[in-house]
């Protein structure tokens, strides 16, 4: 049995785990002026919890504040709020919701995932590292990459980006 699975199976940590935003951090990398240009962002907003269950079944949410876009130039930051990108203003919540875990090594699990961006939701499976820490959270970190365009987010004047984001997560979770 991996670490893994015996922190699922363990009764003690059965229960509400809540994402600890100081420990945690969801960002996205991506190519402008034809692929020259990298840009790094990260959302500063970033909340959600999840819940293990007494039999070690795993579900859980992490919501994300789309305004909260964060590139280091405050008029990108503001495009990309705009509706050409994110809309913002009518879709503030970007969200993940987790409906299954299932360990496939030591420390590594593949999560089964809803994104939901701009209202759009698509299923997006991810592979993730998990980590039980001494002081007694949990980390989990992922990245992935997808297709913007299939949740909405166009906003690509001459071509200048490819379709394709990574999201990189990094989320610390304590019991609560």
């Amino acid at each position: 049995m991996t670490a893994l699975q015996s922190l699922l199976a363990d009764p003690a940590t059965a229960g509400v785990w809540n994402l600890v935003p100081a420990r945690s951090s969801v960002r996205f990398r991506n190519k402008t002026l034809w692929g020259l240009v990298p840009v790094n962002g990260e959302f500063t907003d970033v909340s959600g919890d999840g819940q293990i269950t007494a039999k070690g079944a795993v579900f859980g949410r992490v919501d994300v504040r789309a305004a909260s876009v964060e590139t280091g130039i405050k008029k990108r930051d503001e495009h990309l709020c705009s509706p050409d990108f994110f809309d913002a203003e009518t879709h503030p919540e970007i969200s993940v919701v987790v409906t299954d875990v299932t360990p496939t090594g030591e420390g590594t699990a593949d999560l089964r995932t809803e994104l939901t961006v701009r209202g759009n939701t698509r299923p997006v499976p991810l592979s993730a590292t998990i980590e039980h820490a001494g002081d007694g959270t949990v980390r989990i970190s992922t990245q992935t990459t997808v297709d913007r365009t299939a949740f909405g987010v166009s906003g690509n004047m001459a071509g200048m980006m490819p379709t394709t984001t990574t999201l990189i997560a990094d989320l610390v979770f304590a019991k609560g």
